[in-house]
């Protein structure tokens, strides 16, 4: 379901779109917050317009099909995002090696961590330098939010992995 409210954000945001300018547009925007490929994207695609969601405004050379968001698909929009309650739950490999951190020796446990505090580093330094507009302004702030607290987490944890064991 995701995946297709956030297609029908895109077309909300950025108007009609290929197939392909969804998946170049997801690539620069939405993939920092939810992942998908041109193999799940062109399918769900199908399936809106099957749905009645979507509607392929033209087609042109090579069957290339610009799909725009219907009425449904607006109304579809709105009533997901005033009520639908999120999911606080994460599949997260992160969480799930700190989670299972005590199976390995200290040192191997530090280098876990600093491994994980280098991928905070850089997700932050990526999104710092990132400039969205109004669309993915909140996201954005959430997603720096995150790899702060993440960042101090793995600072935190190294502190601890350091401390002399009593």
């Amino acid at each position: 379901m995701s995946l297709r409210i956030a297609l029908l954000g895109l077309l909300s945001a950025v108007g009609p779109a290929s197939g392909y300018d969804l998946a170049k547009t997801f690539d620069h925007s939405l993939n920092h917050v939810w992942q998908a490929g041109h193999t799940q994207i062109y399918p769900e695609l199908v399936k809106m317009t099957a749905d009645g969601l979507v509607e392929v405004e033209s087609e042109g050379a090579r069957g290339r099909k610009i799909y725009r968001i219907t009425p449904d698909g607006r109304r579809e929009l709105r009533g997901w995002m005033e009520e639908h309650d999120a999911s606080m739950t994460v599949r997260s490999e992160v969480a799930l090696q700190a989670f299972l951190l005590h199976l390995v020796d200290r040192d191997q446990a530090v280098a876990v961590i600093e491994r994980i505090r280098a991928r905070y580093v850089a997700r932050l330094e990526k999104l710092e330098s990132l400039r969205p507009g109004e669309f993915g302004h909140h996201a954005h702030t959430l997603g720096l939010a995150m790899a702060r607290a993440g960042l101090q987490w793995a600072d935190d944890t190294l502190a601890e992995l350091s401390s002399p064991v009593t």
